[in-house]
C-alpha cells in the first residue's frame, strides 16, 4: 500500500507543532531561570509545566507525521490511534508535574519559607508568556479543529492552562508583594490544580476515542444521510468508531431483494458519499441485506426464488384463477445436459416456488436448452440478406406494421439469426404492436426454415 502522507492535512499539523516548540522551549527556560533567581515556586512551576508542554510538542510532532499516513498491511484502519496515545502519556506526565508541585506548594507552607523577591522582571516575562501562549492555544486549537487531531487539541489545552497559569503567578507574585507570604506557594497550588483540571478533561475524550465511543451526533447524521438514499429500506444496524480522523461507518442496510447485484452496489456508492458529505472524512463498510417488500409481484417474487438457485428463467406467466394461481415458466439448462437431471433442476425450482406461495399453486416448466456465451456467427451474404428483407417487408404488408428497415442476417452453427427494425404508429399498444411482430416472425420461420431466431425491434415513425 501507499504509505505516502497526504501533504496538506499533515503539513499544516507539522507547521504548527514546529512552531510551538521553539515558542515552549523559549518561555520555559526564561520562566525558570526567573524563578530560581526570585525564589519563587509558582514561577518555578509555571516553567516545569512548559517544559512538559515542550516535551508534548516534540512528541505531537513526531507523532502527526505517522498518524496521517493510510491504512497498510498491519494497520488496516489507518495510524490514527497513535494521537490517542501520546495524548495519554503527556496526560500522566501533567499529572506527575501536578503531584510535585503540590507536594512542594505544601512542603512551603508547612515550613514557612521566604517569600519570593519582587521585581517588574517576573511579571514582564508573565505578560509575554500570556501572549504567546494565547496564540499558540488559538492556532493549535484552530488546527485541531480543522484535522480532528487529538494530539493538537492536547497541545491547546497545555496553552490554554499556561495562559490560565501564568494569570495564577502574577496573582500570587502580587500577594507576596504586598506582603502576604503564603501567596507563592498558593499560586504554584492553584497552577497544579488547573494542570490537573485540564489533564482529567483531555483523558476523557481521549479514552473515550480509544474505546471506540461513537462521535457526539456522528450516527444520527450517518443514520439520516443513509437512510435518505435511493434504494434504502431500513437500517437494521449502524456502528461508528473514531480513528483520527476519520470515521469509520459499519452499517447493515435493508434494500429491495428483487434488486441485481450492481443495483445493490449503486446504493452503497451513494451511501458512502451521502456518509462522507455528512461527516467528512468517513469510510463506509456496507452490508446490503435483501428483504422482501409488500409490494413485490408475484413474477418478482419467482424470479429472486430462480436467481437465489442460480437458475435462468424466462417468460414468466402467472394467471389467478379465482384463488389459485397457474404459473408458467421457460427454464434453461445445459442443451447436453440427460434429461432425467434437468428435470429434477425443475421440480426443485417447483418446490421452491410452492414453499413461497404455498401447495394450492399449478406450476408448468418448460425446459430448453441454454444459449451458448459466445456462439460462432458471421454476416451473411448480401444477396441472402436481400432475400430476408424482400420476405420481412412483404409480411409486414398484411400487418399494421411498416417501414422494415435495417435488416442484418448472421449465419451461427444453430441456424440464421435475423434483427430488423420496423415502424408502427405511435397510438398502438405495445401489446398490439407485439401480436403484428410475432405474426411477421413466425411466417418469416416457416418460409425460411434455417432461421434461428428472429429479433426485432419496433419504433414510432420518425418526427
Amino acid at each position: 500500500m501507499n504509505d505516502h502522507v497526504p501533504s496538506g492535512k499533515t503539513g499544516g499539523k507539522t507547521r504548527v507543532a514546529a512552531i510551538s516548540v521553539f515558542a515552549s522551549a523559549g518561555m520555559a527556560v526564561a520562566k525558570f531561570v526567573v524563578g530560581i533567581l526570585i525564589g519563587s515556586l509558582a514561577l518555578v512551576s509555571e516553567a516545569l509545566h512548559s517544559s512538559v508542554d515542550v516535551i508534548a510538542t516534540v512528541v505531537t510532532w513526531m507523532v502527526v507525521r505517522v498518524s496521517d499516513r493510510p491504512a497498510d498491511a498491519e494497520h488496516h484502519y489507518g495510524h490514527g490511534k497513535l494521537e490517542s496515545i501520546s495524548a495519554l502519556g503527556v496526560i500522566a506526565l501533567l499529572y506527575v508535574l501536578a503531584g510535585g508541585i503540590l507536594v512542594e506548594s505544601y512542603s512551603r507552607l508547612q515550613e514557612g519559607t521566604a517569600p519570593p523577591v519582587i521585581s517588574a522582571v517576573p511579571f514582564v516575562v508573565l505578560v509575554i508568556d500570556i501572549a504567546v501562549n494565547f496564540w499558540r492555544a488559538r492556532a493549535l486549537h484552530r488546527a485541531a479543529r480543522r484535522t480532528h487531531s487529538q494530539a493538537l487539541a492536547a497541545d491547546a489545552l497545555h496553552f490554554a492552562s499556561d495562559v490560565l497559569g501564568s494569570i495564577a503567578v502574577i496573582i500570587g507574585l502580587a500577594l507576596a508583594g504586598l506582603g502576604f507570604g503564603w501567596g507563592d506557594s498558593a499560586a504554584a497550588i492553584a497552577v497544579a490544580i488547573m494542570i490537573a483540571a485540564l489533564g482529567l478533561r483531555l483523558a476523557r475524550s481521549t479514552v473515550e476515542t480509544l474505546v471506540d465511543r461513537a462521535p457526539e451526533g456522528a450516527p444520527e447524521k450517518a443514520r439520516v444521510a443513509i437512510a435518505g438514499v435511493p434504494g434504502v429500506v431500513d437500517i437494521d444496524r449502524l456502528r461508528i468508531r473514531m480513528v483520527g480522523a476519520t470515521h469509520f461507518v459499519d452499517a447493515a442496510v435493508k434494500v429491495p431483494r428483487t434488486y441485481p447485484i450492481d443495483r445493490v452496489d449503486e446504493v452503497k456508492q451513494r451511501a458512502q458519499a451521502a456518509v462522507t458529505r455528512a461527516l467528512g472524512d468517513a469510510d463506509l463498510t456496507f452490508t446490503a441485506l435483501p428483504v422482501a417488500l409488500d409490494n413485490e409481484t408475484v413474477r418478482e417474487r419467482i424470479m429472486v426464488i430462480a436467481r437465489n438457485a442460480g437458475l435462468a428463467v424466462h417468460h414468466v406467466t402467472v394467471h389467478d384463477l379465482g384463488g389459485k394461481l397457474t404459473v408458467s415458466i421457460d427454464l434453461e439448462v445445459d442443451g447436453g445436459m440427460a434429461l432425467i437431471a434437468a428435470h429434477d433442476i425443475a421440480g426443485r425450482l417447483e418446490r421452491n416456488i410452492s414453499e413461497e406461495f404455498g401447495t394450492d399453486l399449478e406450476i408448468d416448466t418448460h425446459i430448453e436448452p441454454l444459449e451458448p456465451e459466445l456462439p460462432f456467427g458471421a454476416d451473411a451474404v448480401p444477396e441472402r440478406i436481400e432475400t430476408i428483407r424482400a420476405a420481412l417487408m412483404r409480411f409486414a404488408a398484411a400487418t399494421e406494421i411498416h417501414d422494415v428497415h435495417n435488416v442484418r442476417v448472421r449465419d451461427t452453427d444453430a441456424g440464421e439469426i435475423v434483427n430488423f427494425h420496423c415502424r408502427a404508429a405511435p397510438s398502438m399498444s405495445v401489446l398490439r404492436v407485439h401480436d403484428n411482430v410475432d405474426e411477421i416472425e413466425r411466417n418469416l420461420r416457416r418460409a425460411f426454415p434455417s432461421v434461428k431466431r428472429v429479433i426485432s425491434h419496433a419504433e414510432p415513425p420518425r418526427a
